[in-house]
Parts: structure tokens; sequence; C-alpha cells
């Protein structure tokens, strides 16, 4: 073989392979879109079973088991609630021994005030909607036990904070046909 022949099969070889490399890298960028695409899918009925089966799981609580057992149920994921995320356990350690210094602390998240020996927590005048994400995708109803959970979460924060028990009210809720969500905490 000559120079020339060699030259010419060398730079076919070399744009045949270049060509290659580019025709394997669109289908890898194809096959990685179809593979976002199967894996959305996947997230989706994920997402959805999920939802169906806390939906099963509230029904059946609510076919068996009495009031005061769901409520305990509900409040046990208020708890896990506060455990799960950071930003609440942080209001607890902003507001660590004083009912004032928590007061302040929740007040960056929510409408906050003091009446005497009580404590309104207030998600504004008017919510747009539940907050949490296990409720949102469910029907609200009157008396919706899901609402056990924040107050639960609520009381927990200040528990944790303060080294005592508190009671906690639930004077109105998104979820049981309120305009906003609203707790009451007792000092005494």
């Amino acid at each position: 073989m000559n120079r020339k022949e060699f030259l010419q099969k060398s730079a076919k070889l070399g744009l045949g392979s270049t060509a290659l490399l580019v025709l394997n890298q669109v289908n890898g960028e194809a096959r990685g879109q179809a593979n976002q695409t199967d894996q959305l899918a996947v997230v989706q009925r994920e997402k959805e079973f999920i939802q169906n089966w806390l939906a099963d799981l509230l029904d059946s609580m609510d076919a068996v088991l009495d009031e005061e057992t769901k409520v305990k149920i509900i409040e046990g994921c208020g708890r896990g609630c506060f455990r799960r995320f950071k930003f609440k356990q942080d209001l607890a350690k902003e507001g660590a021994g004083d009912v004032d210094k928590l007061i302040q602390a929740l007040k960056k998240n929510f409408e906050v005030w003091r009446e005497g020996n009580q404590v309104h927590i207030r998600y504004g005048v008017e919510s747009k909607g539940c907050y949490c994400p296990a409720a949102r995708y469910r029907s609200a109803k009157p008396n919706d036990p899901h609402c056990h959970c924040t107050k639960a979460t609520h009381q927990t924060i200040w528990e944790t904070a303060l080294g005592r028990p508190f009671k906690v009210d639930i004077l109105e809720t998104v979820r049981r046909g309120g305009k906003t969500c609203h707790f009451l905490v007792h000092l005494t």
C-alpha cells in the first residue's frame, strides 16, 4: 500500500470512527431521555400506589378503630415528622428553655401570638390548602383525623423546647373546612 492509499484509508477510518462516536452519543442521549421517561413513569406509579395504600390504611382505621386509638396513631406520625425534619427540631432548639424565645422562633414560619396562658399558632389568616404531602392528595372531611398529626408536631416542638408536657387544641384546619390551620397551646 502506498502512502496516498494509506492516508485515504486512515481518513475514512477516522471519519467512520468519529461518525460512530457521534451516533453512539446521540443514541445514548436518546436512551438517557427514554430512561428518564421510564423512571418518571415508575415514580408516578409508585406515588399513586403509596397514595392509594395510605387511603386504604386510613379508611381501614376509620372502619375498625375507635377515635382515641386513631388519634394516638396519627399523633405518633406527627412526632415522627418532628424527628424527621431538622427545621422543626431547630425551632425547638432556638426556643429551648424560654417561651418567648420559642414564640419568636415559631414566628419565622407561622403567625404566632400570646394571650395570657395560651399561645395561638396560625398558618396565616387564610391558607391555600393543606401543607402536608401525605394528606394533600386525599379528600378532606369534617373532623379529619389527619389534623392530629400537625397538632402533635406542634406539641412535640413545645415539649422538646421546654422539657414538659403541653396540651394543644385544634381550633380550625383547612382539611376540616376552615380557611386556615389554627392551633392553641396551653401554657398551664
